[in-house]
């Protein structure tokens, strides 16, 4: 401790806090100490010095003037500091320290740089937001904020993030925002982080614009630990609004690859991995901005894979790190299949590793890629059921989430008794919490039929049903009373659903746990009411004198904890069954009877209507407690009919007849009158966004006397049993996201680099599909769009093998996949042999094949070869827009020009170049793409002997396929259409699997049932859209793609559409709304819903590019 120049007194206090046995000795350890700091605190005040104005110091400090002070405890700054220190831990251990928060003030205006941050700390972390204190440290960091010693500027700037309050911001914002050009770099990353701070408090006082305009250029600062400052608050914001952030792709890409080019300087490596939190930090940034963006997602596919390789080559725990954001980015992001396998491979050696992080990470990784792409999971069955008979709960829990994401039609049996297994035997209550909700949700989802529906629920009622939301007990009632739901299905499927849950119930009756659980109860009382007479192994008067016995036993714990409701709730399923048997057995009578004299008023007045009907009336006892009658609506006579005699007896004796006032607003309220008489019969209100849990329509109405039920609740959320066997019968399979087959152009495969481009062109490779193949490599160039200088921050070494972006790359193009060496089959034990049957049953309906592949383009459909062109410029730069032209019809064949042309800068960055080409070549069409045998093209040979040749053509300007893709936002806004003939798209459908989808003919009813079991969802927004500007535009576009038009809303310009795919196993419905804008343009909002996740992403990115 002599090193810490602290005192003997401060040690003891630290070694008797430390051997304490119980919270009792430490309070009274603590408690000491308080009295000896408050006498410290009064000697060093004591002699009538009081506070006093230290020289040079706006905050006032306590002591007295001269020599006299020498004397005080505190009379050093040395022993206030430890004072300080010693009145933090009084704090930490959960006892007021406050007497001694002004010495903290009067410490943070000290000279000494160390005690000044001491003093900053306590105030940081012992003055409350709203603290009077505060104020008076505002002068002293603005005094230190324009200090030119470095020190007190970084501790006033670590003082502002921690102390400053929103009504304070304007007081210290125009300081911070100066110290961002300080010629230090400490300072500068230090600002950034203090204005970012200062931005979520006062979001006025600095602005949006104003802090993400400081952040494009501190992200081009010269250093690169201001570099990686940036990128925080970068992330932060783009996580609340990622629109101002689209824009920086290349950016981050360039600075990204300077980093894993190893240009930063040594010291920011980490176990020789070159800046892995920054790598982190920018992937977790570009997964943000790629998120549903396939433009910004596919400028930093080929960066995203080789950060992945390269950290992938090293296998350490930091390069692993950055292998899991690769992998969450890659799930996030657009996807692309290459992506993918690499992303699968790299989970596969995580699971397959013994390290128990590792094979957490892999679980992770394999619950976050299953959502989107179950095929990957189907590789990986015997890992999975490995981490399911784990000992580390960690691992445990992470691994049935992934049961939960994987779950499909096929295998949710088999997943939610393994969940209901963990669930037994789990006592944590927040895993309990989550396994209860996941089972609810799942068996929602996923019921193969109602019947085992009600048996799983009734089942997790019996294990966790404290932990049970109280709505799936009202959808369970609802699904027994209903049934299906449909009026066509026979009325005995629904008869025998009900005494399937009858017996289920009656059997736990006859032998009830130790301990029910609430719902549970409840839900007996309400099903065994009801329904109790169906019963075929336990007779009515039998059940009545059960449930007798069991709400007399006394023991809360089988009654649900003994709640006056659920005694209600059980009172009245005895009434129903009396009235169902016709005569009152002596326990009913008895147990009834004692209840009259019950303290709860509810309970006993129900009890004595019910004695008084059983002995002056048992006659009406059919028509209070009507057998089946939950589902009939109560008739409500509006208008009190009943008691027009009295009211005409009334006034034949004299009484005021009733006169409406004059200013009774009651018909413009409910409707009637003349008013209502000439109100449109067209329902005028859109359609409500239904729960994602509604499977059925129907509501329960007339509970007989019990006071539980869904009575008044719409939209009971049903399993989808009947609904899923009208599609399939045993449910679909999820596919992995296919996209659209389209006839026309494919311009998504572009790649970018960076840089000019080389001396010689590159061939040109072929492309498969949209996402799948890029025809070219980065440049291998140093001039690099990077917000830095074209040096870097470094060497030019490589990072983690010889390959950079501008040589060979493993990946090389995006589309071809790599045959992958086919691994050798192990002997299987029997122990194996049980894990794979396991296995089967787990990753039912998840197939490890890939979709088949869309059909190859027609000879006769032009197909675009991408070429190489820039695309990472600055932010700020802006290309010219090109000239758009009209492409003249191709020939027969392709002719060879007299002289080869030179090369088009498609993209106009470099200065136009003249070409001459004849009227039959046509750029747009390479004859490389065909399936089909071509002719050859002869190479280019020297100029022959001048000839008198044909007038060729004018020249035309050349095309600019990224911008008529849309690809350049912003440059030109030429259609996509504009490529090909007319109307190219008019005719093209929208194709799944390989196959066109096929209309889906339901009404608007089916369509609201359907619209509930569909699981996945993708919403899409197009802003303003000239091209479909009206709703019978948007439905002829639906019509156009292959669907099927439900209905046309033109009072609410809404629309709904419906299809289906692969033979019915797949379903989609499409909602799309129209709100017209000035200037002959409308802001179109559609909404796909479709039981498999690939054909509802396929067709919103379909219907997303039409409607641009």
């Amino acid at each position: 401790m002599s090193g810490m120049h602290l005192s003997k007194e401060f040690f003891e206090l630290i070694k008797a806090i430390g051997e304490s046995k119980s919270k009792q000795e430490e309070d009274r350890i603590i408690a000491s100490e308080i009295l000896t700091l408050k006498k410290k605190l009064d000697g060093s005040s004591g002699g009538g010095g009081g506070l006093m104005m230290s020289p040079g110091s706006p905050i006032p400090s306590m002591g007295t003037p001269g020599g006299k002070g020498g004397n005080n405890a505190l009379g050093s700054k040395k022993k206030a500091r430890e004072f300080l220190v010693r009145l933090l831990y009084v704090e930490m251990l959960g006892h007021d320290g406050s007497f001694g928060f002004i010495k903290a003030v009067e410490l943070a205006a000290a000279q000494s740089i160390m005690h000044k941050k001491t003093g900053y700390l306590i105030c940081s972390c012992c003055l409350s937001p709203d603290h009077e204190f505060r104020f008076m440290l505002v002068n002293q960091m603005q005094r230190d904020l324009i200090s030119s010693n470095l020190l007190e500027c970084q501790g006033a700037l670590v003082a502002v993030t921690n102390l400053i309050t929103s009504d304070l911001v304007t007081t210290v914002s125009t300081q911070v925002i100066g110290l961002l050009d300080h010629t230090s770099e400490i300072v500068r990353k230090k600002a950034i982080i203090a204005l970012h701070r200062l931005h979520q408090l006062s979001p006025d006082a600095v602005t949006k614009d104003e802090l993400v305009d400081k952040l494009r250029k501190m992200l081009c600062d010269r250093d690169p630990s201001v570099m990686g400052s940036t990128l925080n608050a970068i992330e932060a914001m783009a996580r609340v609004d990622v629109r101002p952030f689209k824009d920086l792709v290349p950016s981050l890409v360039s600075v990204l690859k300077q980093i894993c080019e190893r240009r930063l300087p040594s010291e920011y490596d980490y176990h020789r991995i070159p800046a892995p939190w920054m790598q982190m930090k920018i992937v977790r940034i570009l997964s943000v901005i790629g998120k549903n963006d396939s433009q910004s997602s596919e400028g930093m596919y080929e960066v995203v894979a080789d950060c992945l390789r390269k950290a992938d080559e090293a296998g350490i725990n930091a390069s692993n790190a950055i292998v899991y954001e690769c992998i969450r980015c890659i799930t996030t992001i657009y996807p692309n299949p290459v992506l993918l396998d690499a992303a699968g491979a790299s989970i596969s050696r995580f699971l397959s590793s013994r390290n128990q992080n590792l094979k957490y990470l892999g679980v992770t990784g394999l619950a976050s890629i299953v959502e989107r792409h179950p095929k990957y999971a189907a590789d990986h069955q015997l890992a999975v059921i490995e981490c399911l008979e784990d000992k580390d709960e960690t691992l445990l829990r992470k691994t049935l989430d992934l049961l939960y994401r994987m779950t499909n039609p096929v295998n949710v049996e088999f997943i939610t008794d393994r969940l209901l297994h963990f669930l037994r035997g789990s006592t944590d209550p927040y895993m309990k919490k989550d396994l209860t909700g996941k089972i609810c949700t799942i068996a929602e989802r996923y019921a193969p039929n109602n019947a085992w529906y009600v048996r799983t629920i009734t089942e997790l009622f019996k294990i966790g049903g404290d932990m049970v939301d109280p709505a799936v007990a009202t959808n369970l009632m609802s699904l027994i009373a209903e049934g299906t739901g449909n009026e066509d299905d026979d009325e005995e499927a629904d008869m025998v659903l009900r005494k399937q849950a009858v017996e289920l119930y009656v059997s736990i009756l006859g032998n009830p746990p130790n301990r029910m659980p609430r719902v549970l109860v409840e839900t007996l009382a309400w099903v065994l009411g009801e329904y109790g007479y169906l019963s075929s192994t336990m007779t009515l008067d039998y059940i009545i004198d059960s449930m007798c016995t069991l709400l007399q036993s006394g023991n809360t714990a089988k009654l649900g904890g003994g709640a006056a409701t659920t005694r209600r709730l059980v009172l009245s399923a005895i009434m129903k069954m009396v009235a169902q048997y016709g005569s009152c057995p002596a326990a009913a009578a008895k147990c009834i009877d004692e209840y009259t004299k019950s303290q709860d008023p509810d309970t006993q007045r129900r009890c004595l209507e019910f004695m008084a009907m059983l002995t002056t009336a048992p006659y009406l006892l059919g028509e209070v407690f009507p057998i089946d009658a939950s589902l009939e609506d109560v008739e409500v006579d509006v208008g009190l009919s009943f008691m027009n005699g009295l009211v005409a007896e009334a006034v034949s004796n004299g009484a005021r007849p009733y006169q409406k006032p004059d200013d009774d607003d009651d018909d413009d309220v409910y409707g009637g009158g003349a008013a209502a008489a000439g109100a449109s019969a067209f329902k005028m209100t859109p359609y409500e966004k239904p729960s994602e849990k509604t499977y059925g329509q129907g509501q329960m109405h007339g509970l007989g006397s019990t006071s539980m039920g869904p009575t008044g609740a719409a939209n009971v959320a049903l399993p989808p049993g009947g609904a899923m066997n009208a599609h399939g019968g045993g449910g679909v399979t999820p596919m992995p996201v296919a996209q659209p087959a389209n006839d026309g152009l494919t311009l998504r495969s572009t790649a970018n680099v960076w840089g000019k481009k080389p001396a010689a062109p590159a061939p040109m490779a072929p492309a498969t599909n949209s996402f799948a193949a890029t025809s070219n490599s980065f440049a291998n160039s140093n001039t690099i769009n990077s917000p830095t200088s074209s040096g870097g921050y470094g060497g030019s070494s490589s990072y983690g093998g010889s390959s950079s972006y501008g040589g060979s790359s493993s990946y090389g193009g995006y589309g071809a996949s790599q045959p992958a060496p086919a691994p050798a089959a192990p002997q299987k034990t029997a122990e194996q042999i049980q894990k794979e049957r396991m296995a089967a049953a787990l990753f039912g309906g998840i197939s490890a094949t890939q979709p088949p592949a869309p059909p190859p383009p027609s000879a006769s459909t032009p197909v675009v070869a991408t070429p190489q062109g820039q695309w990472g410029a600055k932010p700020t730069a802006a290309a010219p827009p090109p000239t758009p032209i009209t492409p003249a019809a191709p020939a027969p064949a392709p002719v060879v020009a007299a002289a080869p042309a030179p090369e088009v800068d498609l993209l106009g960055f470099d200065a136009p170049a003249t070409t001459t080409t004849t009227s039959s070549v046509d750029m747009l069409a390479p004859t490389l793409m065909m399936d089909g045998p071509v002719a050859p093209v002869p190479a280019p040979v020297a100029p022959p002997a001048p000839e008198p040749a044909a007038p060729p053509p004018p020249p035309a300007a050349p095309i600019d396929p990224f911008a008529d893709a849309g690809l350049l936002d912003g440059v030109t806004q030429t259609s996509l259409p504009s490529f090909s003939a007319p109307n190219a798209f008019d005719s093209a459908k929208f194709e799944f699997g390989g196959s066109p989808i096929t209309p889906l003919a339901i009404n608007t009813p089916q369509f609201g049932e359907h619209w509930g079991s569909c699981p996945s969802t993708h919403p899409l927004s197009i802003a303003s859209s000239s091209s479909v500007n009206t709703l019978s535009k948007f439905m002829a576009l639906c019509e156009k793609a292959g669907l099927h038009k439900v209905e046309e809303i033109m009072a609410t310009n809404e629309g709904i559409a419906a299809c289906m795919a692969g033979g019915g196993s797949a379903v989609a419905l499409v909602h799309g709304k129209i709100s017209p804008l000035p200037g002959g343009t409308s802001r179109v909002d559609v909404t796909v819903k479709s039981t498999d996740p690939g054909l509802s992403q396929g067709l919103s990115l379909y219907l997303q590019n039409m409607i641009r």
